[in-house]
């Protein structure tokens, strides 16, 4: 048992809270009742009412929903021609479905270190690691805040990439004014559970190359072709083609049922998230063990995730103890993410090691994510707070000072 528990009795909460939770209300279950009633289970109108009201949101001119992110980030990738014996850069710091869609398409993740304020991926570093091998690049908004954008643009225009923004993290999130989700060629969303709106499980590329946005919609759907004028012939109405082989990643129609009822409360539980973490910032800002998340000026994160970072030298135990004592007192803390480089697969097929990429690998080990999601209670933040606190006051290296 834990050595906190017994010292402090019963734990904080009684009933365990998770990092994250959907919340999904009478409204949400009325418009998926609805849509299974219809004749469409599949793909049918709701799919394209759904990538129209988020393509408009966003300010991009096209949408592809698909079955999940990780779908979305792999069309993106097809889209953008990664093929065998091609780099394209991105972040060790993010969920492995990034670097995991290079390889699906036969390329070669390489990683660029993170910022040490934004854990973002850093422009400068991104600069360095370009190469004649180099096809897209693929920055991500890590929870919820959006990279550095511009730079990155910059980066890719000059060395002629395609640029894939993943922000599985930052539906809702604004850029110097503008909405995450028009700004690179293709950007990516995650509608998983714990992400700011759910269809259960889902994704979409947002861009604004027609091109790109006619490649997605036929690599989600095995890769055929009907459009008459695409066809080296037409034997009849019936008739199709396939000219490189796709995938079955499509989204159901009571799935985006529920994303258009979810989207129609984005900005409301965008707008929680930031008043939970305003609350954490306020609680946690004034104490040395502790490093909370920046906002860059100008920036509006959405807050996927809410990250603190352990300055374990003023502790007397590492970031493990103090997970595991969070843990006991109910909270349902984790971790995002173990860098990818330092994944099995990574080091035994492209040879990366510990130590390559010294920003991200120190985030990494004092990193714990708190639980953040709109359906928490005010209650709730108390607890996360008081149970925070009293886990820092136990393992301060320096008691007599509290």
């Amino acid at each position: 048992m834990n050595r906190l528990a017994i010292k402090g009795g019963t734990p904080v909460r009684k009933t365990f809270l998770p990092y994250g939770h959907q919340w999904i209300e009478d409204d949400d279950i009325n418009a998926l009742t609805e849509a299974l009633k219809t004749d469409w289970i599949t793909q049918g109108p709701k799919i394209s009412e759904f990538e129209e009201k988020v393509a408009e949101y966003c300010g991009a001119k096209y949408a592809v929903a698909v079955c999940n992110g990780t779908a979305a980030l792999h069309a993106a990738c097809a889209a953008a021609g990664i093929s065998e014996g091609d780099e394209a850069i991105t972040s060790p710091i993010t969920f492995a479905a990034t670097a995991n869609s290079i390889v699906y398409c036969g390329g070669k993740p390489i990683f660029a270190d993170i910022q040490e304020d934004t854990q973002n991926i850093d422009p400068k570093q991104i600069a360095k690691k370009i190469s004649p091998k180099t096809k897209a690049i693929l920055p991500v908004d890590f929870a919820g805040h959006p990279c550095d954008i511009d730079e990155i643009k910059h980066i890719a225009k000059k060395g002629g990439l395609v640029l894939i923004e993943d922000a599985a993290h930052a539906l809702g999130a604004d850029y110097k004014d503008f909405k995450v989700g028009s700004l690179a060629d293709m950007t990516i969303l995650s509608f998983h559970p714990v992400k700011q709106i759910t269809t259960g499980e889902g994704g979409m590329v947002l861009t604004n190359n027609k091109e790109f946005h006619e490649s997605l919609k036929v690599f989600r759907h095995h890769g055929i072709v009907r459009d008459a004028g695409n066809l080296s012939k037409v034997d009849g109405p019936w008739y199709y083609e396939i000219n490189n082989p796709g995938y079955n990643y499509r989204i159901t129609d009571f799935q985006c049922a529920l994303g258009l009822s979810q989207f129609s409360k984005l900005d409301r539980f965008v707008q929680r998230r930031r008043e939970i973490a305003d609350a954490y910032n306020q609680a946690f800002s004034e104490i040395d063990e502790i490093i909370i998340p920046t906002e860059k000026s100008h920036v509006r994160s959405a807050y996927h995730i809410y990250v603190i970072q352990l300055n374990t030298g003023l502790l007397t135990v590492g970031r493990k103890e103090v997970f595991e004592a969070l843990r006991a007192e109910n909270i349902g803390v984790n971790v995002h993410y173990i860098p990818v480089h330092l994944l099995p697969y990574y080091q035994n097929r492209f040879m990366y090691h510990k130590g390559d990429y010294p920003v991200a690998e120190q985030y990494y080990n004092r990193a714990v994510t708190l639980p953040i999601f709109p359906k928490m209670s005010d209650e709730d933040i108390r607890d996360v707070i008081k149970a925070v606190t009293k886990v820092i006051e136990y393992y301060r290296e320096n008691k007599s000072n509290s």
